[in-house]
């Protein structure tokens, strides 16, 4: 079956819930939600890409920032979403209109001009994502061009990809000259164990180079909905690994899922993942304060 615009509807998304569980521990002053997308409530005026792998319900700005108030977030972060391609318009507008609050991870073409990355930056832009995972997302063959485009930036690159890649990655992602930042712990069920080789590889990247990890998406990992007790062994790891370049994030919408989780309670479970109040003031204030330059 299909919508009017050719679409099957199998790939259309279910909606955040409206309410999320309050915050059960202190919030840190100037938390940042590194991972979240904003979707346009009227499509019209934002076209998605037809290559995309789905297709969201709105998630407008003012949902968004919603969001980050009632989980305590005094910054957030905004990811160009896939089906919106390398059209950041919508994003941009969203940062241009907080430029103190918010900061983006955009999506650009690899001949990108240099005046665009100018003005992505004065528009609070400081990476860029590659996503191998989702149509719509520009491929890591753009990968050592884009990072020496903005090597001496001080921006990252972001890679949507599965940890069971990075065995084969390693010798590329270990010289490019621009910090990497690995999205959603890896992407890789947890259910491959921690000694995995894709998993071992991500923990190597993070001891020994410039490589930083989103703790966000435990549910796109886990088989253990909606607590995800199964994800805390693996994120102590990774925090054990670089715990001066771990982050928190909420993938809110929570695109691309069968069942939607509570995202409130995805923040609640941090606490379990770093039980250090000193850790967690790292990853949720003081390491994305450098990371995106807040």
């Amino acid at each position: 079956m299909h919508d009017p615009s050719g679409q099957p509807t199998d790939q259309f998304c279910l909606a955040p819930h409206p309410h999320s569980a309050p915050p059960a521990f202190a919030i840190p002053e100037l938390a940042c939600d590194t991972h979240a997308h904003v979707v346009a409530g009227k499509p019209g005026d934002y076209p998605m890409s037809p290559q995309r792998s789905y297709t969201p319900p709105p998630a407008p700005e003012g949902e968004y920032l919603r969001m980050l108030d009632a989980t305590g977030m005094a910054r957030g972060v905004l990811v160009q979403i896939s089906v919106y391609g390398t059209d950041n318009r919508l994003m941009l507008e969203s940062l241009r209109r907080h430029p103190q609050r918010l900061r983006g991870v955009a999506v650009v073409a690899p001949d990108v001009s240099d005046t665009e990355l100018a003005d992505l930056h004065a528009a609070g832009v400081r990476g860029l994502r590659l996503n191998i995972l989702f149509g719509g997302g520009v491929s890591l063959d753009a990968m050592e061009r884009l990072a020496q485009r903005i090597g001496k930036s001080g921006w990252h690159l972001q890679l949507l990809l599965d940890a069971r890649m990075l065995p084969g990655l390693m010798p590329r992602l270990t010289r490019l000259p621009c910090p990497v930042v690995i999205d959603h712990m890896g992407h890789m069920p947890v259910a491959d164990g921690l000694d995995a080789p894709g998993f071992n590889s991500l923990r190597t990247l993070l001891r020994e180079h410039d490589c930083w990890v989103k703790l966000s998406g435990a549910y796109r990992i886990s088989d253990d909905f909606p607590d995800f007790g199964d994800v805390v062994p693996l994120a102590h790891s990774l925090i054990a690994a670089a715990p001066d370049r771990c982050v928190w994030g909420s993938d809110w919408p929570h695109v691309a899922l069968k069942q939607m989780p509570d995202t409130g309670r995805l923040l609640n479970a941090l606490p379990a993942w770093s039980p250090d109040p000193a850790q967690l003031q790292r990853i949720l204030v003081d390491n994305p304060a450098r990371l995106y330059g807040f």
